[in-house]
């Protein structure tokens, strides 16, 4: 009976070890709390960019990984595109953006 208590000791210790281990994060998938991080960081830029009255954030798509934000889509000039960087940048959150958008 011991031993069986052992045996299962063992087993639900290990599969608590294995659970944990599919949270972390690699350099190219984010572990569960990043993934939360990042779907904030991305609706708080989406919103910036809504409030812009100069921009038209229907045509600029925003995306988050790790902190990194990718702005992609069309703007009409490159002053939009400035200022959607701009905007995006002054999130809290943000470590860096990538410009992606085309000028239409």
């Amino acid at each position: 009976m011991k031993q069986l208590v052992k045996y299962l000791s063992a087993f639900f210790l290990a599969v608590t070890l294995v659970s944990f281990m599919g949270c972390a994060s690699t350099s190219k998938q984010e572990g569960t709390g990043e993934y939360v991080d990042d779907s904030v960081i991305t609706s708080k830029v989406k919103a910036a960019i809504f409030n812009e009255p100069n921009l038209k954030s229907a045509e600029i798509n925003v995306e988050t990984f790790k902190g990194v934000v990718q702005l992609s889509g069309f703007v009409i000039s490159q002053a939009a595109a400035n200022k959607a960087v701009e905007v995006a940048r002054s999130v809290s959150g943000v470590k860096s953006v990538k410009n992606d958008m085309r000028i239409k």
